[in-house]
């Protein structure tokens, strides 16, 4: 797999308010090219609103994304020429087959798309026994595998995952991450949520989301200190 790199992602000043109440509050933060950072936090804290925000799902109230010198939120294509996304809910069409979902997210020709994703990315994601099997009839983790196959298609230069383990059992999570380090080797970005140590172990470096605020943590923090840190911000939202 071969791509080319972004020079750096700027998040800028991002907020997001529902009503009255501000769930991102001026939220900055940088990414490199080649680089994967992770967002950690408590349930509720926004981390998925943000990465809502940074895929074009979802509209933040304030503030710019800058990719390449190029700010999406002013141009909804530019989401889809650089950034995959992989949602914690299920983003397929459960009435249609593995490989009518794979083409649907795929910009390429019919051709083509056997090489790139048939015979390429959904093959090594164990999906082809299941080409043409309905979605709605898959399991949780094999739709978690096409999500993710779904979203890396068109082999985009940030691949952003929120929860990117979830439903998947331990053979699965173990081919995501491997995928997730070819990724990154051949020059790809990722921005990832998780309460996974495993997965927290691929990151160059992590920010702490609390109160709608990110922070830089340290590189040598312990899996022991994250868990202490998410169990208090959780300890006093149920205050």
């Amino acid at each position: 797999m071969e791509m080319f790199r972004v020079s750096v992602i700027e998040v800028k000043g991002i907020t997001k308010k529902y009503f009255r109440k501000e769930v991102l509050k001026g939220v900055s933060f940088y990414v490199n090219a080649g680089e994967c950072v992770g967002i950690i936090g408590a349930n509720g804290c926004g981390k998925t609103t943000l990465l809502s925000i940074m895929s074009g799902s979802n509209k933040a109230t304030s503030g710019s994304i800058i990719v390449d010198g190029e700010n999406p939120l002013r141009n909804k294509r530019l989401f889809s020429k650089y950034i995959g996304y992989v949602p914690q809910e299920n983003p397929l069409m459960e009435d249609l087959s593995v490989r009518d979902n794979l083409m649907f997210w795929y910009s390429g020709t019919g051709k083509k798309a056997d090489k790139d994703i048939v015979n390429g990315t959904a093959k090594y994601m164990g999906l082809e026994p299941y080409y043409n099997t309905t979605v709605a009839k898959l399991s949780g983790g094999l739709k978690k595998r096409l999500s993710i196959t779904c979203a890396i298609a068109n082999e985009p230069k940030v691949l952003i995952m929120d929860e990117p383990g979830a439903s998947l059992d331990i053979v699965g999570k173990q081919d995501v991450w491997d995928y997730m380090r070819d990724y990154k080797e051949n020059g790809g970005t990722i921005i990832l949520t998780s309460h996974e140590e495993s997965e927290l172990r691929l990151c160059d470096r992590m920010y702490f989301m609390n109160d709608g605020v990110v922070t830089l943590l340290e590189r040598n923090v312990s899996s022991l200190q994250i868990a202490d840190m998410i169990r208090g911000c959780e300890d006093i939202s149920s205050i």
